[in-house]
């Protein structure tokens, strides 16, 4: 099993929680989160005064798949937050040694 955590532009929030939904991935947790990278931060004018936010508001995904899933969700999720420039954000795919439903207190692929 794996972990798929992606940090993605706001905006392509929903067209990435549809793509994913198409897929069958219904469910995944997110987050709104703050960060920078090679974009750098934001810049607001606030009274014709500019003000930088030293941060850039994005989305967090996590979704835990199958080892046979991780490509086609990866892909799903690249495809749908893929705008061309910088910002873009980032995929990162993590192993996952054990996972525990606590309803039912089933184990590993049968806990999803």
């Amino acid at each position: 099993m794996k972990k798929i955590e992606a940090i993605i532009r706001s905006s392509k929030f929903e067209a990435v929680k549809t793509a994913l939904s198409e897929i069958g991935a219904n469910f995944f947790t997110f987050f709104e989160v703050k960060g920078f990278g090679k974009q750098a931060g934001e810049h607001v004018v606030y009274r014709g005064a500019e003000y930088d936010l030293g941060y850039i508001a994005r989305m967090k995904i996590e979704v835990i798949v199958t080892n046979d899933s991780v490509e086609k969700v990866s892909n799903t999720i690249r495809k749908a937050a893929h705008t061309g420039e910088i910002g873009d954000g980032k995929i990162v795919i993590t192993p996952i040694d054990e996972i525990i439903s606590i309803r039912t207190a089933k184990v590993n692929e049968s806990a999803l």
